[in-house]
């Protein structure tokens, strides 16, 4: 699973809106569904944001490990 798969699946399962998190990080919701589809590359300072948004660490994102741990617990 690429990393913008698994945002989109932590997304989902959160019931967050791709508007929520495109507001966060302060860009269009169709600007962000691009990153999140992987038609645009989306910034590494957008992963870190997204992070922080979704509390899940960065690791566990781009498929580093399996287990979902919080930001805080890096």
């Amino acid at each position: 699973m690429y990393f913008n798969e698994r945002i989109k699946w932590i997304r989902d399962c959160d019931n967050i809106k791709q508007k929520d998190i495109a507001d966060y990080l302060g860009i269009k919701q169709q600007q962000y569904a691009r990153y999140e589809k992987g038609v645009n590359v989306m910034p590494v300072t957008y992963l870190k944001k997204i992070c922080e948004y979704l509390n899940v660490s960065a690791d566990y994102i781009l498929g580093l490990i399996d287990e979902r741990k919080s930001y805080k617990d890096k």
